[in-house]
């Protein structure tokens, strides 16, 4: 029952408004068939929410857990003792051409609009906009282009054509050539990914949107931009706060739980899951390193650097929606490390050209199909380099379908 659930894990019960006690749940089971049990959902991230909300709002008992002290996964954040709100996992910008996940988020808290840009320090203390665009290409060559016509005759001199770009090395060089790649991207991703550009999987660049014109947004195509007002914390808590949802936090995924639960939807990594039998899916981590120090905020919040040191960017938080932008400023610095060097903290899966750790995924996936009642979820559980918004795409996308095909009857109601 849940009361013997709860001493089990000895994890910390956090009510919503309308959630009742675990006494109280517990009694309701008493009286009720013991072979309807509710879903529990691992991880309280955004695909956990998504989960954990749509199973109750179809009238399904929810048990969410996470081993953190806290709601919303890698996006939680926090206010400092300025008062300033810093997202304690480093900067989550929203952005999608998503209508439809646009609407479901703002369901549960007000959307400020903020259109995201990054400046780069190139080696001589210079500031350029990133990604590259006509700004950046002039700042680097130290000369001046009157068009984006011209400037794509020069880019057509620096190009090396791939028919089909193997790697981002190939991928980048097809698209701004090798000095430019060399300068923004190289050290970057040796310090990201622990890998040579040759070495990783293209896609993990085409993220970034190389420009021809005076353009300097990070993401320039997408419709919706946004951050949750109040916080991601404050947008967490409103998506879990419903009568079907119970939320156990400092709560740690066993085994044992299996059998209180009908169905497991799981976003804690899967190969821990199946206790590394096939081998260790690799991970990206990040150590942040925090200072204050007074002055006033800069215009753009995110600075990348180019040198070769450890450190790939740091956010001024003061910079971002709701912070106040002078007086004492609170700056983030990242160093990416892998996830076995900073308390298994997993952040990034490691995409590579040749695939072999999709490959390794792919056959935790077997393993995990043979179970119907659990299904993994989530950049963890399904082991993809995903963003918010796709997360909740996925999400929405796959409890819906879940539903369709499951018998509402089946599952005891809080």
């Amino acid at each position: 029952d849940l009361s013997s659930f709860h001493a089990r894990t000895g994890g910390g019960l956090i009510n919503g408004a309308h959630t009742r006690s675990i006494r109280e749940l517990d009694a309701d089971i008493c009286e009720s068939d013991r072979a309807m049990k509710p879903v529990l959902v691992v991880g309280a991230g955004f695909a956990g929410a998504v989960y954990a909300r749509e199973l109750a709002e179809a009238g399904v008992p929810v048990v969410v857990i996470d081993r953190r002290p806290s709601v919303g996964g890698n996006a939680h954040d926090c206010t400092n003792t300025d008062g300033l709100l810093i997202h304690k996992y480093g900067p989550h910008l929203f952005h999608t051409n998503m209508a439809k996940v646009v609407a479901w988020v703002s369901r549960f808290c007000e959307l400020d609009e903020y259109r995201h840009r990054v400046q780069a320090l190139l080696p001589n203390g210079k500031f350029v906009p990133l990604p590259v665009n006509i700004t950046t290409v002039s700042e680097v060559y130290g000369r001046t282009f009157a068009s984006t016509v011209e400037l794509d005759a020069f880019m057509a001199t620096v190009r090396i054509e791939f028919d089909e770009p193997r790697n981002a090395a190939e991928y980048l060089y097809s698209q701004i050539g090798k000095s430019l790649t060399d300068l923004f991207f190289r050290p970057y991703t040796r310090k990201m990914w622990n890998e040579e550009l040759e070495d990783v999987h293209p896609s993990v660049v085409r993220r970034l949107q190389i420009r021809t014109d005076e353009q300097d947004l990070y993401f320039p195509n997408d419709k919706y931009q946004f951050l949750p007002r109040g916080g991601y914390t404050a947008l967490f808590q409103s998506i879990f706060d419903h009568p079907n949802i119970v939320l156990s936090l400092n709560t740690g995924f066993s085994r044992e739980l299996e059998r209180d639960f009908d169905q497991v939807f799981n976003s804690m990594p899967i190969d821990e899951y199946f206790e590394f039998s096939l081998g260790e899916l690799p991970y990206r981590s990040i150590r942040f390193h925090h200072r204050q120090e007074i002055g006033d905020a800069p215009k753009i919040a995110v600075t990348n650097f180019t040198d070769e040191g450890p450190f790939t960017r740091e956010t001024t938080w003061n910079a971002l929606p709701g912070n106040q932008a002078s007086g004492r400023l609170a700056i983030t610095k990242e160093e990416p490390c892998d996830y076995r060097d900073n308390n298994l903290e997993r952040y990034y899966p490691v995409r590579t050209a040749d695939n072999r750790h999709v490959a390794l995924y792919h056959r935790y996936k077997e393993l995990a199909d043979r179970d119907p009642k659990m299904a993994f979820i989530g950049r963890c559980g399904t082991y993809q380099y995903l963003d918010m918004d796709q997360v909740i795409n996925q999400s929405l996308q796959n409890v819906r379908i879940w539903l369709s095909n499951t018998t509402k009857s089946r599952f005891h109601s809080l």
